[in-house]
C-alpha cells in the first residue's frame, strides 16, 4: 500500500488549492494509436471515428479530468445486484481537428438496450442514462443529463468524461446482459437544435417503432405476466409515436432518407461492448444503513424565489425529497438559529397531513426527523402550545415511528448548549419516552471540563447527556488514523437501553482520510462507507447537500462557503445552471456516496453467511480498506471484493 502511495503521488501532480490529489487516474501505457490522418479538411463522413477520436472506459472513481491520457480501449465487464446502480465512464480526446469554430470536433452519443439470452432486457434511456462530466473549479464533479440522442463538442486537447449509470430494477431476471455504447464522429452542422429538432425526432420514433419489434420479438413461451407487461410497453411506445407531431414528417422520403444515413455513419462509429451481469442479490429497497443527509431550506427559499409556506415552497422542497431518495439517503431539512441550534423536520408539513404519512411511509426512507417546534420559526420562545405533544401523538402510534429521531443542536461547545438539549429532550421524553433525539459533538462542554484531557472529556459526554440523548453521532475527525480508539467510544454506550453510535464527516477529516471534498480521489470518496462498516457504526449524518453561497435567482453561478473545503456541504447542483432544466444535477461525489452505500450492503450481506469477522478479512485481503489511510487508491481492489461475493454468495 505504502509502495503504490509513492508511486501515484510521484506520478499525478496535485490540484493547486484542492484536498486530495491530481485529477488523473491513471497513466498511457504506449499502446495507445494515434491517428495517421493529415491535418487539413477531414470529413468524418468518410473517416472510421477511431481516427478521429479516442475513445476509452474509466471505472467510476476515476477523475478524469481534461489533460487525461488516453488508454486503449477494452469491453467493459460489470456487475450489478437488482436494485443497485453500477456506473462507468467513457473518455473521449480528440486526435485531430474537423469542427473550426474553436471546437475540435462534434460526436454522437447513441446506446443500445442490454439484452440477455432469454430475451430480457435493460432500456436504454431507463435504465441506462448519459451524463456529461463538467468540471468545477477545474475539478471532474457535476454530472449534467444529456439526451439519448445528443451531441457533444470536443475539443483540442482535452479529454471529456460521460458518465455512464445502468439502474437495475428489483424485478429485473438474473443473467448476462450485453449492449453497447457507440461514438460517431459527424460534421458541426449536425448539432444545431434549430436545424434539426425534426430528423432528431424523427429518429426517436423509428427508434421507438424498433424497439416495439425488438420487445416482442421474443415473447414466445414467457410468463404471461410478463407478456402482459410487454404488450402494455408496446401499446404506450405505439400510442406516443401516434400522437407525435412529427410522426407525419416521418412519412416524408427525406425522413427516411435521415435514418438511412445515420446507419450508413454508424457504421464508422467506436462501438464500447458492455457486458453485464445481473445477480440475484437484491439490495433492500431500506438501507441497511440510516444515512441522514442535510437539505438546507433557506438555499432553496433564496435561490428559487419561493416563499417559506407557499404552495410552491412545499412544491421545491418536497421535489428534492423524492429526488434525492435514489441515492440511498433519508434526508432531513434545516435551519440554523444561534450558537448551532438547529431546526431539522423532514417533512414540511405537519405530522397528521397526508403528505406527511405518504413521506414517513416510502419504504426507501431509513430514518426522518421530527421538528422540535413548528418550521416557521428557531427560537425556543416561538413554541407553539401543544404542537410537540400534538406532533409526537399522531406518530407515536404508526409503524414507522421506529424511524423517527429529533435532531436539536450542531455540536454543542458549553454547558449552556449542553443543557439547553437536556431541557428540550426532557419534553420530547415527558410525551414520548421511547423517542431518540440525536446528538453530534466532538468534544465535551468546554466551560466545564468532564475530564483532564480533552478526548477523555469527549468520551464522557455520554454519561454528561444520558438519558437526554439515545443517538450519539460523533466525527471520524475525532479519531484521527486511530481506529482502535473506536473501541473506547462505544464502552462508554449502552446498546441494551437503546443507545446507538452515529458518525458523520464536515470539514475533517482531511486528506488522507476518507471524506467528500472536491479533489479528492474516487476511492478516498467511497470509502467513507467502508470505514463507517469497518468501525461498526449503526447510522451515518452529513450536515448538508445543498449549502452553498447566497444566490437569488436559480441560474446563478454556484460559490462553495468561504472557510470550508471546497465542496464541503455542496454535494449537488441546481439543474438552472447548467441549462433549462429543474432537476438537480448531482456530483460525482454523491454518486459516490452511492456506490459506497450499495457496498455497505454488500458487506452486511456477506456478513451474514460468514460472520462479521471474515468480512473484515475480505477488506483486508483484497486491499480494499485496512484503515483510515490505508485503503485502495485503485478500482480492481473493489471489483475483486464484489465480484468475491458474487462468487461465495450467490443462490
Amino acid at each position: 500500500m505504502e509502495d503504490s502511495v509513492t508511486h501515484e503521488d510521484a506520478r499525478v501532480p496535485p490540484i493547486e488549492g484542492v484536498a486530495g490529489g491530481g485529477t488523473a487516474y491513471g497513466w498511457t501505457d504506449g499502446r495507445v494509436q494515434f491517428s495517421n490522418l493529415s491535418k487539413g479538411s477531414v470529413d468524418p463522413m468518410k473517416v472510421l471515428t477511431s481516427e478521429l477520436v479516442h475513445v476509452w472506459s474509466m471505472p467510476s472513481t476515476a477523475n478524469v479530468g481534461h489533460q487525461e491520457s488516453p488508454r486503449p480501449l477494452e469491453p467493459v465487464s460489470l456487475l450489478a445486484a437488482r436494485n443497485e446502480r453500477e456506473s462507468l465512464q467513457i473518455a473521449l480526446r480528440p486526435k485531430v481537428s474537423w469542427g473550426g469554430s474553436g471546437i475540435a470536433g462534434v460526436v454522437h452519443v447513441q446506446g443500445t438496450d442490454l439484452c440477455s439470452g432469454s430475451g430480457d432486457r435493460l432500456f436504454f434511456g431507463k435504465s441506462i442514462t448519459i451524463r456529461h462530466v463538467v468540471p468545477i473549479l477545474g475539478v471532474p464533479d457535476a454530472l449534467v443529463p444529456i439526451d439519448p440522442l445528443t451531441s457533444v463538442r470536443l475539443f483540442p486537447g482535452e479529454t471529456t468524461a460521460l458518465w455512464i449509470s445502468l439502474d437495475i430494477p428489483s424485478s429485473q431476471s438474473p443473467g448476462q446482459y450485453l449492449g453497447e455504447i457507440s461514438i460517431t464522429a459527424v460534421k458541426p452542422d449536425k448539432i444545431l437544435p434549430a436545424q434539426n429538432f425534426g430528423r432528431i425526432e424523427r429518429q426517436k420514433i423509428y427508434g421507438e417503432l424498433k424497439g416495439c419489434i425488438d420487445l416482442l420479438d421474443p415473447i414466445e413461451g414467457k410468463p404471461l405476466e410478463e407478456v402482459v407487461e410487454r404488450v402494455n410497453s408496446v401499446g404506450s411506445s405505439l400510442r406516443r409515436v401516434l400522437l407525435s407531431p412529427a410522426f407525419s414528417e416521418l412519412l416524408s422520403d427525406d425522413g427516411w432518407d435521415d435514418v438511412m444515413e445515420e446507419d450508413a455513419i454508424s457504421d464508422l462509429s467506436v462501438r464500447v461492448k458492455l457486458n453485464v451481469t445481473v445477480w440475484d442479490f437484491v439490495l433492500p429497497t431500506t438501507p441497511s444503513l440510516p444515512a441522514v443527509f442535510g437539505i438546507s431550506d433557506t438555499v432553496i427559499e433564496d435561490r428559487f424565489g419561493v416563499v417559506h409556506g407557499t404552495d410552491e415552497w412545499y412544491e421545491a422542497l418536497e421535489h428534492h425529497f423524492k429526488w434525492i431518495l435514489q441515492y440511498k439517503i433519508s434526508p432531513y431539512f434545516c435551519r440554523w438559529g444561534d450558537s448551532m441550534r438547529v431546526l431539522t423536520y423532514t417533512s414540511p408539513w405537519p405530522a397528521n397531513h397526508p403528505k406527511s404519512e405518504e413521506c414517513f411511509s416510502d419504504p426507501r426512507l431509513a430514518a426522518y426527523a421530527i421538528p422540535y417546534t413548528n418550521n416557521n420559526a428557531v427560537s425556543c420562545n416561538s413554541v407553539v402550545e401543544g404542537y410537540l405533544r400534538n406532533e409526537i401523538e399522531n406518530l407515536r402510534m404508526k409503524s414507522h415511528w421506529k424511524k423517527a429521531y429529533f435532531y436539536l443542536w450542531d455540536e454543542p461547545l458549553n454547558s449552556e448548549q449542553y443543557n439547553s438539549i437536556r431541557t428540550m429532550a426532557s419534553e420530547i421524553h415527558a410525551y414520548a419516552p421511547d423517542a431518540r433525539v440525536l446528538t453530534t459533538y466532538y468534544c465535551g462542554p468546554n466551560d466545564a471540563p468532564l475530564a483532564p484531557n480533552a478526548f477523555e472529556a469527549f468520551l464522557k459526554v455520554p454519561k454528561f447527556l444520558r438519558p437526554h440523548t439515545q443517538i450519539y453521532c460523533t466525527s471520524e475527525w475525532v479519531l484521527g488514523n486511530r481506529e482502535d480508539l473506536v473501541k473506547d467510544i462505544v464502552a462508554e454506550l449502552e446498546p441494551e437501553n437503546g443507545e446507538e453510535w452515529w458518525t458523520y464527516v464536515c470539514m475533517g477529516p482531511s486528506d488522507p482520510q476518507p471524506n467528500w471534498h472536491l479533489g479528492m480521489r474516487g476511492t478516498q470518496h467511497r470509502a467513507v462507507m467502508w470505514r463507517v462498516w469497518k468501525e461498526g457504526g449503526t447510522g451515518f449524518l452529513y450536515w448538508g447537500a445543498n449549502c452553498y453561497e447566497k444566490a437569488t435567482f436559480p441560474s446563478a453561478e454556484i460559490r462553495f462557503r468561504r472557510g470550508l473545503p471546497p465542496g464541503d456541504g455542496v454535494l449537488f447542483y441546481p439543474g438552472e445552471v447548467f441549462s433549462s432544466s429543474k432537476e438537480p444535477v448531482a456530483s460525482v461525489r454523491l454518486e459516490r456516496i452511492l456506490s459506497g452505500l450499495q457496498d455497505f450492503e454488500y458487506l452486511k450481506y456477506y456478513s451474514s453467511k460468514y460472520g462479521r469477522d471474515e468480512g473484515l478479512a475480505l477488506l483486508e485481503k483484497t486491499g480494499v480498506y485496512l484503515g483510515p489511510e490505508r485503503y485502495t487508491l485503485e478500482h480492481m481492489p473493489v471489483d475483486v471484493m464484489r465480484g468475491e461475493i458474487f462468487a461465495t454468495c450467490r443462490s
